[in-house]
Parts: structure tokens; C-alpha cells; sequence
């Protein structure tokens, strides 16, 4: 058994859009995504994936679900392999649920509770907007601030009047424990009378920001004073449904936005945040008053490739970038774009884009530091370019940097320009830190050039068995259709980057452990980029859920062996080209062999048939994807 509270966690962890969008070719349609049903035949998309809800619908057919039921209902996978899929995606490990039957009646005892809490969060949130509209003054203040009513209404935002117990005509249980648990009400001990305990509202004449997770539950809430008062910003306290390490304000709003524009703005308030949307800029989000954590860029990247995170030009905003910087490093990857934006230190963004327009602002952020630009920056930190001891701390500070990137392209230039500011040479400095690391301890570094040392390093490792082959590599007589695309994946595992939708369908319904193999591959580029054949061997080794996965990328790595000239986009396509056709003619023989004589089965044995003429055809001259 696996714990409810696991899969829970871990639905709020993965995005449906992604996991569905892995099998499932979707496009934008207002907030929400649509394809073609994968769980019965249509030439009308009305297949829904709704990124807010994190659910899946098809008006035609009637399917409805999350992320496991998709794995489940699509992929053939049972329960438990969806869930321990999905978990691998997000780096967590599912737990096995061999408790004492006491145990579990309390972890559901906590989750009823965790429901109470939200119920509890969402009726204030309602009652916070009620307030705002009976309060002139909290309107006038909005005003001031540039807010409309629209984007008001889009954030909930809500006022908190000025008085110790307002919160008692929404909840006329005022004593409920769980509005203090909820961090609404502040319960403490009066000083006459240590028995009694005094209760009062955690918000008093305050704007209110309330805090949605990403699938747009109440979670917390975050107020601004409206007068001189201390603290200027309150956020709720920790609960069982909010921890501020893991949760990011405005990312439910911003979600639709993010996607479009292309990249995640990271800024340091709510107010940025709403005004940012005010203005034009609705794809901005903003931690909680901690510093940027991995669980925060691990959650951006899922709605998006890029992230910028905009930061103060002053000392403070300086170290808040380092600290997003180090928690960024483990999850960036030759497709992902991380930068760093430095205002003026007399304007945060709302201030800049009022004074100088959006235009102005989004010139910035084009002009933003990129990743390398800023781990350089960091390595420099007390270290004088001009001198050798200067540039050999430099080298020495900004080892551990790159220490955290995983391996890949990305991480190999950002060891050159590193090394190019230590003026040493990139494959010396490399040789330097590799003597330097305990045995054992060596990562391959990526390569994803498809290197002929690389290959032949890994064939070396598995023993013998190769041939050589004149003209482009081919592999053995006795290998597969599918044992050849699995080895051009691994000898460049950047064409995972071009693979379309109808292969990886394609893919995804080859048996196992082909099938599996694939998924792999497609999920580790897209987490980490490409690699090398060696790291991808070692990465392979080190997944214990991927055991039949590393057993054929070890017998094709000494199956095949590698021309230097050849040309793996035209490898590929021969490869898909064969899997389509066997795909087609195992397609055509069912319909044959059923007897099957409808209309239905008509109309798709003649595309079927079509189809086939199509590919039996000499491959058109390969065009630039």
C-alpha cells in the first residue's frame, strides 16, 4: 500500500500538461489545453487538459482524470508503477505503506484535518473580499497603487479591517482551534489569568494577498499594512497546507501567462507581483519571504524553460541572487535558461515599468545575466582577476558551482568560461579537478556531440563482441528496428530533443523494455539535457527502477559501433520510418484478421493501406527541424 498523503503529495508535485503532453499533442485553447483524445478515435479535438484543476477531460468519450489515472488508463501501467513513474520524475521515493493499521488511522485522521484547514482558508479568503468592498479606504488605497478592480478581483485580494475579533461574524465559532491552526487567529495566555487564553485576529487593517497553491487552493495569506505600521508585509505562519519553502505567490495566476510569454519573472513581493500584472506583465511570481529554494525552481520549471529572477542592485539583492543561483544549479540543463536581472537600486519593478513603461522593462530583461555570467560573478567574490592567487581562488570558488550542475553541454561551457576568466585551459582545469576528486567519485561529464572517445570508452567498458562497419554505422543483423533507434538515442541523445509528437507516441507504445527505455531517455533529457553515452550509462546504473532499461542500453553499447561521418538526424528518420511501417502492417493484419466490415473499419483499412504506400516510398532529402 502507498500512502494517501504520498500521492497527494505527489499530484501537487507533478503537472498533468507535462505528463499528458508527453503522448498527447496539445495546444493552447484560453486557459486551458486541447488535443486529440488518446482513449478513443477523433478528428475534432475535444480532449481538455485543464493546468488549474491538474485533470484531463474528454467531452467525446467521457475520460476524466489526473496524472496516475492517465498513466494508468493510457500506458497500460498499473497503479503503483504510475505513482513510482511519476515519483521518479520529481526525485522522491514512494514509501511503502506497512505501517500498523494505527498509523494509517492517523494519517488520515491529518489529512481530513489538512482538508478542515483549507475549508476553513477559503471561507476567510471570502469573507477578507467581502470586507474590501464595505471599505472605501482600502479601495482608495488600491487605487493609489495603480490596481483596478479586474486584477483585484483576479488575486482575491481582500481587507482586513482594523479590530481585534472581526474574523468572529465569519466564523461564529470564534474558539475553533483550527482558525488558530490555520495561523488566522493568534490564541496566547492572558497575563492576569494564565488559565485563560486570549484570542484575536493575526490580520488587522491590512490589505489582503491570499496565498494559492498551483492548483488554486487557499493555503495562506500575506498582508499589507495600510498606514506607517510594523511589519510593513505579515505572511501566515507555517501550517500543514502552507510551507513558504515550497510555494510561490502568484504562480496559480500566472501559470497561462508563463506559458505564453515563455519564461517564469521571479520578483521579491506580492505588491510586485500584482502590479506587474497590472501593467501588462501577469507572468510574474514572488517567494514568500524566504530566500529562492530547489523546490521553487523545480516547480517554475515545470510551466516553463526560462526564469528570471529579478533582484535588487543592492548588497541584500546581490546575496539573494547567489542563494538562487546555488538552488537553481542541480536543475538547469542545456534547455533551460536561467538569468538575472539587477535594477537600479532606487526601483524595484513596479517603480521602474511606471517610471521608464513595460517596454523599458522587458528591454531589461532581455538584457538579464545569464547563468554563466553570474556563477562567474560568484566565483569572483574576493578574488582579483589581475593577479594568479586571484585566479586561482576564482577557480577554487567556482569548482563547487559547477560541481552542482548535472552533466551536459551546459555544464562543459560553463567549465570553458570559467575556466577562460582563470586563464587556464578548459580540459586542463577539468584534468585538475578530476585528480582532485576522491576515488570513486568521478562523474562522466556530459558530451552530447556523439564524441568518438566517448564510445569508445563505453564499448571498452562492456567488454567485446563489436564490428566494424564501412560507410554509416549499422547495427548487427541479429538487433531490431527498435534496438537501432535505442542506440542512436544513446550515441546522441540530443535528438530527444527533435523527437515530435507522432514519434513519441510511437515510441511510447513499443513493448518493454523498449518502451520504458524511451520514456527514459525522453524524461532525463528533458531534466538534465544531453549527455554523453558513458554518463547516460552511469545514470542508467544508478536508477533502481530502471533495471531492464540499463540491461539493453549495456547490450547496445558493445552491439553497435560508430562512424565518425554519420548523420544521426538521417539515422533517425530511417528508424522511425521502419517502426511506422511495422506499426501500420501490424495495424492492417488485426482489421484483416477480425473481419471486421463496418464503415468504420472501411474507412481506416484505406488509410491504413494509404498510409503504407506513403512510407514504403524512398524518404524525401532531410529538411532542418
Amino acid at each position: 500500500m502507498i500512502p494517501a498523503a504520498f500521492v497527494q503529495d505527489l499530484l501537487q508535485r507533478v503537472d498533468v500538461a507535462e505528463v499528458v503532453g508527453r503522448h498527447v499533442a496539445l495546444r493552447k485553447a484560453g486557459i486551458n489545453l486541447k488535443g486529440l483524445c488518446p482513449f478513443h478515435g477523433e478528428k475534432t479535438p475535444s480532449f481538455v487538459v485543464s493546468p488549474s484543476r491538474q485533470t484531463y477531460h474528454c467531452f467525446g468519450c467521457g475520460a476524466h482524470g489526473d496524472a496516475i489515472r492517465f498513466l494508468v488508463e493510457h500506458g497500460g501501467m498499473g497503479f503503483v508503477e504510475a505513482v513510482q513513474d511519476l515519483a521518479q520524475q520529481v526525485g522522491l521515493k514512494v514509501p511503502d505503506d506497512d505501517r500498523p493499521p494505527a498509523e494509517r488511522a492517523l494519517e488520515q485522521s491529518q489529512q481530513q484535518r489538512q482538508r478542515s484547514l483549507s475549508d476553513v482558508l477559503a471561507k476567510a479568503a471570502e469573507h477578507y473580499r467581502a470586507q474590501l468592498k464595505a471599505h472605501p479606504q482600502a479601495i482608495e488605497y488600491l487605487k493609489r497603487r495603480g490596481l483596478s478592480g479586474s486584477v483585484a478581483a483576479a488575486f482575491g485580494l481582500g481587507y482586513a479591517p482594523d479590530g481585534w475579533r472581526s474574523l468572529a461574524s465569519a466564523f461564529p465559532e470564534y474558539d475553533d482551534p483550527l482558525l488558530a491552526e490555520a495561523g488566522l487567529v493568534i490564541a496566547a495566555e492572558a497575563e492576569s489569568d494564565t488559565t485563560e487564553v486570549r484570542r484575536y485576529d493575526r490580520f488587522r487593517h491590512r490589505i489582503m494577498f491570499p496565498i494559492r497553491s498551483a492548483r488554486g487552493d487557499v493555503i495562506g495569506f500575506g498582508g499589507r499594512v495600510l498606514d506607517q505600521g510594523e511589519p510593513k508585509y505579515l505572511n501566515s505562519p507555517e501550517t500543514p497546507v502552507f510551507v513558504k519553502g515550497r510555494e510561490l505567490y502568484g504562480l496559480h495566476e500566472a501559470r497561462s501567462a508563463i506559458r505564453s510569454k515563455g519564461h517564469a519573472l521571479v520578483v521579491e513581493g506580492y505588491m510586485d507581483v500584482v502590479a506587474l500584472a497590472q501593467l501588462g506583465l501577469p507572468n510574474a511570481v514572488a517567494t514568500l519571504g524566504t530566500a529562492c529554494t530547489a523546490d521553487h525552481v523545480q516547480k517554475l520549471f515545470r510551466f516553463t524553460e526560462s526564469i528570471v529572477f529579478s533582484f535588487d542592485g543592492d548588497a541584500a539583492g546581490r546575496r539573494a541572487a547567489r542563494r538562487a543561483l546555488e538552488a537553481a544549479l542541480p536543475l538547469v540543463g542545456d534547455l533551460r535558461s536561467v538569468r538575472f536581472l539587477f535594477l537600479p537600486t532606487e526601483h524595484d519593478p513596479d517603480s521602474f515599468i511606471r517610471e521608464h513603461g513595460p517596454q523599458a522593462f522587458e528591454d531589461e530583461v532581455a538584457k538579464a545575466w545569464s547563468l554563466s555570467r553570474m556563477l562567474v560573478h560568484a566565483a569572483q567574490d574576493d578574488a582579483d582577476p589581475a593577479t594568479p592567487e586571484g585566479r586561482a581562488r576564482l577557480l577554487a570558488q567556482g569548482r563547487p558551482l559547477v560541481a552542482l550542475m548535472p552533466p551536459g553541454l551546459l555544464r562543459e561551457q560553463v567549465t570553458a568560461e570559467l575556466a577562460r576568466h582563470g586563464g587556464v585551459a578548459s580540459d586542463a582545469l577539468q584534468a585538475m579537478w578530476a585528480a582532485a576528486e576522491p576515488p570513486g567519485a568521478r562523474r562522466a561529464s556530459g558530451n552530447a556531440g556523439g564524441d568518438a572517445r566517448y564510445v569508445s570508452n563505453a564499448r571498452s567498458n562492456f567488454g567485446p563482441g563489436r564490428r566494424a562497419h564501412a560507410g554509416r554505422s549499422l547495427p548487427r543483423p541479429t538487433a531490431t528496428a527498435l534496438d537501432r533507434a535505442a542506440w542512436l538515442l544513446l550515441l546522441r541523445s540530443d535528438v530527444c530533443e527533435h523527437i515530435t509528437g507522432e514519434e513519441h507516441e510511437l515510441l511510447s507504445d513499443q513493448p518493454d523494455p523498449h518502451g520504458r527505455f524511451f520514456a527514459w531517455m525522453e524524461r532525463t533529457v528533458h531534466e538534465h539535457g544531453p549527455m554523453g553515452m558513458p554518463a547516460l550509462l552511469e545514470q542508467l546504473a544508478a536508477d533502481a527502477q530502471a533495471v531492464a532499461e540499463a540491461e539493453l542500453a549495456r547490450r547496445l553499447a558493445g552491439l553497435h559501433d560508430m562512424d565518425p561521418a554519420i548523420d544521426p538526424a538521417q539515422e533517425w528518420r530511417a528508424a522511425m520510418r521502419t517502426l511506422q511501417l511495422q506499426a501500420v502492417n501490424d495495424e492492417l493484419t488485426l482489421l484483416i484478421e477480425s473481419g471486421e466490415l463496418s464503415e468504420a473499419a472501411l474507412v481506416r483499412r484505406r488509410e491504413l493501406v494509404d498510409r503504407r504506400t506513403v512510407l514504403k516510398q524512398p524518404a524525401a532529402a532531410p529538411t532542418e527541424r
